[in-house]
C-alpha cells in the first residue's frame, strides 16, 4: 500500500468536506449576524491570535488563542459561527507558520483549516445533543452552567481533533493510533481546557460589561500574558540549555563510546596482526629452521646439517671402530654448459632430477646433501670397506649418466666422485670432505669419473695447491722466463723463426718443468694473464731481433694458445695489445692451438680463427693426429700450417720404417695448401725423411735445444748454420714405397 497516495487522498477529501461544510454555513447564516463583534474576532484571529502562541515546554503543542477564540464566537454568536472563525483562526496561523518554514506540505492550508473546522462541528454536534438530551438550552449567564458548557465543548473539541490527528497519523506513517494518541494527543488537552476558561473569563466581562472592569481584566490579563509567556520563555530557554548539556554530554558520552569503539576495533585490528605475525613468525622459524638444514631447490640436507650428521659420525667411530662409513664427494662435469646454452632454469631441474637420482641410489639410512653448485656429497653408512663403497659409487656413476628428456632437450650428466673412508685421523666433517673432494680431483684429472683417496693423492694435491698458489705471483717475482727452439726450413736450411717455450724458475725449488704447471695453468685459468705476458714478451723480443740483420726481418715466432685461451672472448683483444705495443707486424706472429683445443668447439673456433685471420697473423695446428679433427671442419679452419706431432717423427725406424703417416699428413697439408712443420726431430735419419717426403719445416735437438733469450740472440749475431752439414741416412737406400703401396695420395 503506498501510503502517501492515501495521505493524500486524505487531504483532499477532508478539504472537500471542509469546503462543502462552509457552504452550508454560508448558506444558513445571515448577514446581519457579521456584526461588528464578530469581525473584531475575526480580526483578532486574523492578525493577533497566531503571534501569541506560546510554546510549550517538552512539547510539539502551542499554548494558543485558537480554542478561546473558538468557544468565545460559540458562546456569543453559536456554533455555525463558530465553524467559519475555527476555519479563518486556523487558515490565518497555518499561513503565519508557514511564512516563518514552519511547515510546507501540499494542501497544508486547506487541510488543517478543513480540519479545525470539521472539529469544530463535530464539538457543535455534541453540544446540540448535550441541549437536546437536558432538554433545556443552558443559561451562560449562570456561571456553573456556562463552566459545564465550556467543559463539554473542551473536551468534545479535544478528543475529536487528537482522534482526527492520531488516525491521519496511522494512514500516513503507520503509527498505532493509541500509541499516537497517548503519546502526543493527551498533553495538548491543556490547550482546549486554558482556551475554554480564557473564553468563559472574556465572554463574562463582556457579559457584565464595563469600562473599569474591562479596563482591570485587559491589564491583569495582560500582565498574566506577558508574564507568563516570560516565565515560559525561561522555561524553554532553561529546558534548552539543559537539553543542550544533555546533547553535548549525550554526545560527549556517543564521541567516547565511539573512540572506545575505535580503540576496541583498533585493539582487535592489533590483535589480530599480531596473532598473524605471531604465526608469520612461527612460519618463518619453521622454514628457517629447515631451511638452515636443507638446500631451498633439491630439499636435501645442506652443507650445515651435513656436518653435524659427519661429526656425529667421526665421534661415533672414534669410539666404536665398527660403525663404518664412506663419505662420497660428487661433481657434475661440466655443469655449466648446461647453464650456458639451456639456461639456469634448465640447470636448476638438472640438479633436481640428479638430486632425486642419487636419493633412489642409496639407503634410506644414508645421507645426501648438495653442499654448493653443481657438487654433492653421500654419507654410505655401514659400508665396512672403501671396495664396498666404491662398488656403490660405480652404480651411481654408471646410472647417472644414463639420458634423460628435459623441455625438449636431451640432457646426459656425467659425474667425478671421490670416495673417503672414514679413519682415526679425522677429528672434523671438513677434513674428510677435503680428502674426499681431493679424491674427485683425481678422477677430474684422470677422466676416470671414480678415485679412492690416498694419502698420496693428498700430498699431491697440497703440492699442486702450492703450485697453483706460488704460480699466481710468479710473474710479478720475475720467475717466468722464455726459450726459443729455432724453426728450420727443411729445404734449404734457413732460420725461419723460432717457438716461444714458457720456463719457470721457481726461487725455491728452481726449475719446475712445463708439464707440471701448464696443466695447472690451464685448470685455475692463470694460463689467460700468463699467455697475455707471453705475447707481449715475445713480441717484443722478436721486434728487437729483427733489429740485427736484415736476413732476421721476416723471422716469425710461434705462440701456444691454450684451449682456455681459445673459448675466452679477450683473445682477440690480447693479441692486437701485444702487436700495437711492440710493433711486430701481424704476419710475423704465429698462434698455435692445438688439434683437440680447436675441435672442441669447432664452429666457435672457426669463427675466432677467421678474426685473427683479418688482423694478419698466421695459425698453426699444433700436434695434428693426436685429436679428432674431422675433414669437413679441417677444412673451413684456416690454418697457415700443420705441425706432426712427436710421437709420429719418433715412430720413424733408422732406416725409414713406420713413415707412412708422416707421408700421409704431409700429402693431406699439400692438397689443403698447408705448410707443415715437424717437431722432435732427433736423429739423423728422422731429417733425412722429412726432407725426402717434402715436409716444409722442422725443429727438435737435432737441429737446436731451445735456447734462453741472450743464449738465442748471440747465435743470431753469430749467423751460424742451423742446417748439418752432412746427413749420411743409410735409410735412403730402404724402398719406402714398398710400404706405401696402399696408401691413398690426397
Amino acid at each position: 500500500m503506498n501510503r502517501e497516495k492515501v495521505a493524500t487522498t486524505t487531504k483532499i477529501l477532508v478539504t472537500l468536506v471542509g469546503a462543502v461544510g462552509l457552504t452550508v454555513i454560508f448558506t444558513r447564516v445571515s448577514s446581519s449576524q457579521f456584526d461588528l463583534g464578530f469581525l473584531l474576532i475575526l480580526g483578532f484571529s486574523v492578525f493577533i491570535a497566531p503571534r501569541m502562541n506560546i510554546a510549550l515546554p517538552r512539547s510539539n503543542n502551542h499554548l494558543s488563542f485558537s480554542d478561546s477564540v473558538i468557544f468565545l464566537t460559540f458562546l456569543l454568536y453559536g456554533g455555525e459561527l463558530a465553524i467559519l472563525a475555527a476555519f479563518v483562526e486556523m487558515f490565518a496561523n497555518c499561513v503565519y507558520l508557514k511564512r516563518r518554514n514552519i511547515a510546507t506540505s501540499k494542501l497544508f492550508l486547506l487541510f488543517n483549516s478543513s480540519q479545525a473546522a470539521i472539529a469544530t462541528a463535530c464539538t457543535y454536534g455534541v453540544y446540540l445533543l448535550f441541549v437536546k438530551l437536558s432538554g433545556a438550552v443552558p443559561n451562560f449567564s449562570d456561571t456553573r452552567q456556562l463552566a459545564t458548557v465550556l467543559g463539554l465543548l473542551a473536551l468534545s473539541q479535544f478528543l475529536v481533533s487528537t482522534i482526527f490527528a492520531a488516525v491521519y497519523q496511522n494512514i500516513r506513517e503507520g503509527e498505532s493510533v493509541w500509541k499516537h494518541w497517548r503519546s502526543q494527543g493527551i498533553s495538548s488537552a491543556f490547550t482546549q481546557l486554558a482556551g475554554a476558561g480564557i473564553a468563559g473569563v472574556v465572554f463574562k466581562v463582556i457579559n457584565y460589561w464595563d469600562v473599569t472592569l474591562g479596563i482591570i481584566a485587559t491589564a491583569v490579563f495582560a500582565i498574566a500574558y506577558v508574564n507568563y509567556r516570560r516565565l515560559i520563555t525561561e522555561i524553554n530557554e532553561a529546558i534548552g540549555t539543559v537539553e543542550e548539556a544533555e546533547r553535548q554530554k549525550a554526545e560527549t558520552e556517543r564521541a567516547r563510546r565511539r573512540e572506545a569503539e575505535r580503540h576496541a576495533e583498533q585493539l582487535s585490528i592489533t590483535l589480530e596482526k599480531e596473532e598473524r605475525t605471531n604465526a608469520a613468525l612461527r612460519r618463518s622459524e619453521k622454514d628457517l629452521q629447515h631451511s638452515a638444514l636443507y638446500d631451498s631447490l633439491t630439499g636435501l640436507a645442506n652443507r650445515k646439517q651435513l656436518n653435524q650428521m659427519l661429526a656425529g659420525m667421526i665421534r661415533d667411530y672414534r669410539n666404536d671402530p665398527l660403525t663404518t662409513f664412506h663419505v662420497l664427494f660428487l661433481d657434475i662435469r661440466s655443469f655449466k654448459n648446461i647453464n650456458d646454452t639451456l639456461g639456469h632454469t634448465i640447470g636448476d631441474k638438472v640438479l633436481a632430477i640428479a638430486a632425486k637420482r642419487f636419493e633412489r641410489l642409496v639407503n634410506p639410512f644414508d645421507l645426501v646433501a648438495r653442499i654448493g653448485g653443481d657438487e654433492f656429497a653421500i654419507v654410505l653408512r655401514n659400508v665396512s670397506t672403501a671396495a664396498k663403497a666404491a662398488k656403490v659409487a660405480r652404480r651411481i656413476y654408471d646410472s647417472i649418466r644414463q639420458p634423460f628428456s628435459l623441455n625438449g632437450h636431451k640432457i646426459s650428466i656425467d659425474l667425478n666422485i671421490g670416495v673417503a673412508p672414514c679413519d682415526v685421523e679425522y677429528t672434523t666433517p671438513e677434513e674428510i670432505l677435503r680428502d674426499a673432494d681431493i679424491a674427485m680431483h683425481h678422477a677430474k684429472e684422470c677422466n676416470d669419473g671414480l678415485a679412492i683417496f690416498t694419502t698420496d693423492l693428498r700430498s699431491r694435491f697440497q703440492e699442486r695447491v702450492r703450485v697453483e698458489m706460488d704460480l699466481r705471483h710468479a710473474i710479478d717475482r720475475d720467475e717466468m722466463s722464455m726459450n726459443y727452439q729455432p724453426i728450420i726450413s727443411l729445404t734449404d736450411g734457413r732460420l725461419i723463426g723460432f717457438e716461444a717455450l714458457l720456463r719457470w724458475n721457481h726461487s725455491e725449488f728452481g726449475m719446475i718443468p712445463p708439464g707440471k704447471f701448464i696443466s695447472i695453468a690451464e685448470q685455475s685459468g692463470l694460463i689467460l694473464p700468463i699467455t697475455v705476458w707471453i705475447l707481449k714478451t715475445t713480441c717484443h723480443q722478436l721486434a728487437e731481433w729483427r733489429k740485427i740483420g736484415r736476413e732476421y726481418e721476416n723471422l716469425i715466432v710461434s705462440v701456444n694458445i691454450s684451449g682456455r685461451h681459445l673459448s675466452n672472448n679477450d683473445l682477440i683483444a690480447d693479441v692486437e695489445n701485444a702487436l700495437a705495443e711492440t710493433g711486430l707486424p701481424p704476419h710475423l706472429l704465429k698462434l698455435e692451438i692445438t688439434e683437440s683445443s680447436a675441435m672442441e668447439n669447432a664452429n666457435h673456433t672457426i669463427n675466432v680463427l677467421n678474426k685473427l685471420k683479418s688482423i694478419g697473423v698466421q695459425l698453426s695446428m699444433d700436434d695434428f693426429g693426436t685429436g679428432y679433427s674431422s675433414l669437413s671442419y679441417l677444412q673451413k679452419l684456416p690454418f697457415d700450417t700443420l705441425k706432426i706431432d712427436r710421437s709420429f717423427v719418433n715412430n720413424v725406424g733408422p732406416h725409414g720404417e713406420n713413415s707412412q703417416i708422416l707421408q700421409t699428413i704431409i700429402s693431406l697439408a699439400k692438397n689443403l695448401r698447408m705448410r707443415v712443420i715437424a717437431e722432435g726431430i732427433e736423429t739423423e735419419s728422422q731429417l733425412a725423411v722429412l726432407k725426402h717426403l717434402g715436409c716444409d719445416y722442422g725443429q727438435g735437438y737435432f737441429l737446436a735445444k731451445p735456447k734462453p733469450k741472450d743464449t738465442t740472440e748471440r747465435l743470431l749475431y753469430s749467423r751460424r748454420e742451423w742446417f748439418p752439414n752432412t746427413i749420411t741416412g743409410e735409410f735412403e737406400r730402404y724402398d719406402i714405397s714398398k710400404d706405401n703401396e696402399n696408401i691413398p695420395v690426397f
